[in-house]
């Protein structure tokens, strides 16, 4: 097991970093549409049951058949992937940073008013931060399932530490399973950790504290 690392360890490191790529791109993207998107579905809660529904089906399909529809469009490699992934990170994102909006207090945003504040003032300074651990909480689930999906990416050429795992499992080797899964569960933790961090320190109470 050791001497498998030994040998192989430029590999894995190379997959490793390949692998933290496609999923932070596709999390970059989906935090890019499903954070705006969500604020504006507080406007409508009509248009937001429409679009959190279509959200929730997407998210059903069946990673392989959703990476194989993809392929016709994008063909192989790390697009199919990155457009596949994007998708799967949409909803616990936009409906986070839904329920966080819609969630702040009536009373907050009447005292907002009171002051003078405009439409734009009250978002940018009330909601958004007082909803910004929740929006941060989506956030965060969406990072820890992207970096678990990437493993899948391998599928469609992509890279990333799903070949060591799928062709440590095809062909029975099992430090190159163990080695592809190993760091995949270290970036998780990581990367829970560190979003955690930062939920904690964009809470309304610690960013009072600070201040």
């Amino acid at each position: 097991m050791i001497d498998f690392l030994l040998n192989n360890s430029g590999e894995i490191l190379s997959k490793s970093m390949e692998h933290l790529f496609i999923a932070a791109i596709s999390l970059f993207f989906g935090v890019l549409i499903a954070v705006p998107l969500g604020i504006f579905l507080t406007r409508s809660k009509t248009t937001a049951k429409i679009v959190m529904a279509i959200a929730s089906v997407l998210q059903t399909v069946p990673s392989f058949a959703l990476l194989a529809l993809m392929i016709p469009i994008f063909g192989v490699g790390k697009k199919p992937a990155i457009v596949s992934l994007f998708i799967y990170s949409l909803l616990p994102i936009l409906r986070n940073t839904y329920l966080g909006i819609a969630g702040v207090n009536d009373k907050l945003i009447d005292a907002a008013k009171g002051m003078g504040m405009t439409r734009s003032q009250i978002l940018l300074k009330v909601q958004i931060p007082m909803a910004m651990p929740v929006i941060m909480s989506g956030i965060r689930l969406s990072a820890i399932y992207v970096l678990a999906w990437t493993t899948l990416a391998s599928y469609v050429g992509a890279g990333g530490l799903g070949d060591f795992i799928f062709n440590g499992l095809t062909n029975a080797i099992m430090p190159m399973v163990v080695w592809g899964t190993i760091p995949v569960t270290l970036m998780a933790i990581i990367v829970d950790f560190f979003f955690g961090i930062l939920e904690d320190k964009l809470s309304p109470n610690k960013t009072s504290e600070v201040a």
